[in-house]
Order: C-alpha cells, then sequence, then structure tokens
C-alpha cells in the first residue's frame, strides 16, 4: 500500500520513503503527504548557473530583463523545476506530482512565451493553489500575465474580441466540453460573451530589455462595459459591465462563479484527477460511485471548491487501491526519468554552492524527458501532453520508438556518458559495485564471511523495484539467463570473492559490474518497470 500511494502521489519514492510509510493506514499516509507539502511550498529562486558568469550564483530573477540570456535562463527554470522534483532532501509530499498535474491543466507553453521572468510568476501561481482553492486558481490563472500572453488575452479588446481563453476557460479549465453522455456543456454564444468579460488586460514590459519588473494592467477604453449574456445552459445567467479595473476584476469573479456553478464542472476536474492518479478508464459504475460523490465534496458548500479534501479523499479510497489499478497506469518520461533517480538515491547537488553539479543534474534530467517527447514547461498545445487527452491515455506514451528510447534512456543510469561527470570524482550514475559491496557483511573477510549470492542481488535489486512480486521462475530467469548468462551462479561466488580479494583490481571489479548492469539493464527494459 505504502509504495503504490508513493508511487502516484510523488514522482517515485526511495526505498526508505517506502520503509516510513509502511505501517500507516491510508489515510495517516495521506495526512502525511499533505502535511508535507510545507517543506517544499516555496523553494529558493532558480540561480545563475554558468560558472563562468560575473552574476552566477545570483537569483537571475531580480536582474533587469535580459534578452541575450533569456533562452539559457529559462533552461535554468527547466532544470531547477527537474530538481525539485527529484529532492530526496525533504520528506516526500503530494506537491510536484499535484503542480505537475495543474500545469498540465492550465498549460502555458515556455517556449510560447519565451520570457523567464513570467514563467516563475506562473509556476508560483501553480504551487501556491496546488492544494487550495480551484476557483482562486482559476481567478488568479486568468489575469496571470503568462496566461495572458499564450492565449492573446493581451490583444483581447471590445472593437476585435479573441476568444482563445473564453474558449478555453470553458473546453478545457473549468467546464468541460461535453458531459458523460457526450452533450455539450456550453455554446459558441457563451464564448463571446466570456470574451467580451475579459477584454481590457495587458502585459507591461514583456520582453522589454533592461525592465525591471512587468505587470498586468487594465485599460478602461478596451473593455466592453455592455450587459453580458449567456445561454440556457448556464441558466441564462447575465454579467453587467463595468467600467473600472475593480469592476472588470468583479465581473471576472462572477464569471468564474458562474462556470463553476455548471453541475458538469466539479466533475470535469475530478474525473481529470481520476484519471491522473488512479486510472484512464471511467466507466458508468466509476462515473456514478467515484466522480459523482468526489464532485459533490469537491463544490459543497462546506469545501467551496477546495482542492484538498478531494486529494485526501481521492488517495485514501477503496478504489485508489484496488488491485485492479496497480500498474494501471504507464509511466511518463517524467516519472520514469525522475522516478529513477529517486529510486537508486542519485542525489541532487546544492544549486548555490555546485552550479555546475547542478546544471549537470538538471540537465540530464531535462534532456531525457525530452528524448521521450515530454519537454517539461513546453507542452505542444493547449490541451497539454498528448497522451493525458488521446483515446489510450498514458499508453500513448509507449510505442515502437519509444521503447528503444527508453532503454537508450535507462543505460545512461548504468553505463555514464562523459557528460555525466557532475565533479571529479561524483558520476551521474548507479554505481552497482559501490552498490551491491554495501550489501556484503564484512567485505574484506573473504575467508571468514561467505559471499553474497547472485539469489541474494537479484532479492535485493528487484526490492520495489516493480509493481508486482515476480514469479519464483522469473527470478530464476533473470539469474541464469541475463546476469549468469552460459555459467553457473556459482561463478558469481568466485568473481565476487575474487573482487573482494583484490578491490583496486580493475579487471576483477568490472567483471562483477558487468554481472549486475547485465541484470539491471534487463530490469530496467522489462514491461513492470514502465507501468506504475
Amino acid at each position: 500500500m505504502a509504495a503504490h500511494l508513493l508511487r502516484r502521489a510523488t514522482f517515485g519514492p526511495t526505498k526508505q520513503e517506502i520503509v516510513a510509510f509502511t505501517g500507516l493506514t491510508a489515510s495517516q499516509a495521506v495526512e502525511q503527504l499533505i502535511a508535507n507539502s510545507t517543506y517544499h511550498s516555496s523553494p529558493p529562486p532558480p540561480v545563475d548557473l554558468d560558472e563562468t558568469k560575473p552574476t552566477a550564483g545570483q537569483p537571475f530573477l531580480t536582474f533587469p530583463f535580459n534578452k541575450e540570456r533569456r533562452s539559457e535562463w529559462c533552461y535554468y527554470i527547466r532544470y531547477w523545476w527537474a530538481a525539485l522534483m527529484a529532492d530526496q532532501s525533504k520528506p516526500p509530499s503530494v506537491l510536484e506530482k499535484l503542480t505537475t498535474f495543474w500545469q498540465n491543466h492550465f498549460v502555458v507553453p515556455q517556449g510560447v512565451v519565451f520570457d523567464y521572468r513570467m514563467t516563475d510568476s506562473y509556476m508560483r501561481l501553480l504551487r501556491r493553489n496546488a492544494l487550495g482553492n480551484f476557483k482562486t486558481m482559476t481567478f488568479e490563472m486568468t489575469n496571470e500575465a503568462a496566461m495572458l500572453l499564450f492565449q492573446n488575452g493581451n490583444e483581447n479588446a471590445k472593437t476585435k474580441p479573441n476568444e482563445n481563453y473564453g474558449r478555453e476557460l470553458q473546453e478545457l479549465f473549468v467546464v468541460g466540453q461535453k458531459d458523460f453522455s457526450g452533450n455539450p456543456n456550453y455554446l459558441e454564444d457563451d464564448v463571446k460573451a466570456a470574451a467580451k468579460v475579459l477584454t481590457g488586460w495587458q502585459v507591461k514590459n514583456y520582453l522589454v530589455e533592461g525592465s525591471t519588473s512587468f505587470e498586468v494592467v487594465f485599460t478602461p477604453d478596451r473593455h466592453d462595459t455592455g450587459v453580458k449574456t449567456f445561454s440556457a445552459l448556464y441558466g441564462n445567467r447575465t454579467i453587467q459591465g463595468r467600467t473600472d479595473k475593480s469592476g472588470a476584476e468583479q465581473e471576472i469573479h462572477e464569471l468564474i462563479d458562474m462556470l463553476t456553478a455548471h453541475p458538469e464542472s466539479p466533475k470535469h476536474i475530478c474525473r481529470k484527477l481520476y484519471r491522473w492518479y488512479v486510472n484512464a478508464n471511467i466507466d458508468l459504475e466509476i462515473e456514478n460511485n467515484v466522480i459523482i460523490p468526489l464532485a459533490n465534496l469537491f463544490s459543497s458548500a462546506e469545501n467551496g471548491f477546495r482542492i484538498e479534501p478531494v486529494i485526501r479523499k481521492l488517495l485514501s479510497s477503496e478504489i485508489f487501491y484496488d488491485q485492479r489499478n496497480r500498474g494501471a497506469i504507464f509511466k511518463s518520461p517524467m516519472e520514469l526519468v525522475i522516478g529513477t533517480l529517486r529510486l537508486f538515491e542519485i542525489k541532487v547537488p546544492n544549486m548555490t554552492a555546485d552550479l555546475r553539479a547542478f546544471r549537470i543534474y538538471g540537465k540530464f534530467a531535462y534532456d531525457n524527458m525530452a528524448t521521450l517527447q515530454q519537454r517539461i514547461l513546453d507542452q505542444p498545445s493547449v490541451f497539454g501532453y498528448v497522451p493525458y487527452y488521446q483515446t489510450g491515455y498514458s499508453k500513448n506514451w509507449i510505442n515502437g520508438t519509444a521503447i528503444g528510447l527508453r532503454n537508450q534512456v535507462t543505460d545512461r543510469y548504468i553505463i555514464p556518458y562523459t557528460d555525466q561527470e557532475i565533479r571529479p570524482g561524483y558520476v551521474l550514475w548507479i554505481d552497482l559495485v559501490a552498490w551491491a559491496t554495501a550489501l556484503q557483511p564484512n567485505f574484506s573477510d573473504v575467508q571468514g564471511t561467505p559471499a553474497i549470492t547472485s539469489e541474494f542481488i537479484v532479492d535485493k535489486m528487484i526490492q520495489n523495484f516493480f509493481v508486482f512480486e515476480l514469479t519464483q521462475s522469473q527470478k530464476n530467469f533473470l539469474i541464469d539467463s541475463i546476469m549468469m548468462t552460459g555459467v553457473t551462479r556459482n561463478t558469481w561466488i568466485n568473481e565476487w570473492n575474487a573482487y573482494r580479494t583484490t578491490p583496486t583490481d580493475v579487471n576483477k571489479k568490472n567483471a562483477v559490474q558487468r554481472r549486475c548492469r547485465l541484470l539491471l539493464r534487463h530490469m530496467f527494459s522489462m514491461a513492470e518497470y514502465h507501468v506504475f
């Protein structure tokens, strides 16, 4: 139970975290993960990771806007977030995985906005609201600079309305395009009316060289002050136009109140959360027995669209732990890359004290996710990453090409490239010989202490590695056909003791390393490692 919760609620647990959560009830464990979010809520800002620059180690978000370095600093924000996902120095929490959910919900691709200051502001909005009130988050997002720019809200004026955000607010962000039976939840006239509500807001100092700040401003003469009338799907609701900034903000609040009052709105959000955490398949039984009760909790007068109670209820529910939902989700590139870093406790270097090491670590994580078609903070469309909205859901992360690429990525954890030496003596990889050495009691006492066996190595390697327990025949296959191909199991004893006798002998060390690499490389390629 502990391992399942931690795999789904975080980007993958360390073995120590699984031990720490084992024995807790579902409610206790979830409560702990929610409480631990306070340790992650206000991370230090990203810094200049180029050790050759005079600004090295300083938070670049406080500098005047720099067009020449904006691409570099945009990447540093991605590395910063990847490191937050992989961080093992703080207790595990729901925050990073949930922030990622919201970032794929309220999508703003960094490659479109291309202003590192606004990406940071947008990310911090998501983090501080991830467990908070959905209506508050939606209101703040509506006038967030990055979202205004991405959805062309910056151009939305009464003389030339832009319908992009008014449409996505209904289709994707709040209400959903259709109900469970396929009936439309809104009309085109509702999109036009919403666009009028949203007129008049602009971003100041976007990409202005040397600017020390940016802000969202309201321009009264660009705002539509007329009455906005919505369809019968919204109860023929009207929103009265206002003339000043506070009035225009009130219009947005009324719009969000109207959208969230739509009976499909809470169900739309709860379905997405269910697919994210539990299973992509939602049939009528799940809709009636899980989604609707969860939506009622979400929208109840007591909770008022607070997210935390929904997460608590969902992650402690019987359906979450149901055996049919174990292994029902394919790991995204994020879950594969970050989860492997965490499982093998490949530590995140200190961001300010070890700039080069932190940069290489973040780049390693980002580049490998990008290789697998998940560029963080850069979804291909407003719908988010393709596997989270197409038929088949997370299965879309897997195809013939992706399998080969996944094997290439996991190979880098055990056969490192030269660019993975992040400082002298520290290579970003899984040192399997060191791992095995730590398992051996009285390592140097070759005559007096029996060698650890190939069976022992396999048992330790597979511990918490897969969702499902391997059968004895699977274990035998790993030992005899993978680790000890062509030789007897006793060969491992001889090779291991030879290494114990002379640990400085490179050839003897390599013989041991080769056996462990063959084992782990095959385990990484098994289908069981790519589901959770």
